[in-house]
């Protein structure tokens, strides 16, 4: 892979340091830092937030899967 200069891509980079924090971390960091910043954005925006968010993508959700039975039909 690479880019056409030799070097790496943003998304080989951000893989490679991705992996290694997993390594030297392990998959509790990334349960913990997304545990941190749900609670920062529910002080932030408040609980009905996540309600709001959760609708929306129920929304989208529901109309992909009537586009689907549109084009199955």
């Amino acid at each position: 892979m690479g880019n056409e200069n030799g070097g790496m891509t943003v998304r080989e980079a951000g893989k490679k340091g991705g992996d290694v924090v997993k390594t030297k971390y392990g998959p509790e960091f990334y349960v913990e830092i997304g545990r941190k910043g749900g609670e920062s954005t529910k002080r932030r925006h408040g609980s009905q937030f996540y309600e709001e968010i959760g609708h929306k993508g129920g929304q989208r959700v529901k109309r992909y899967v009537e586009d689907g039975r549109r084009t199955d039909e």
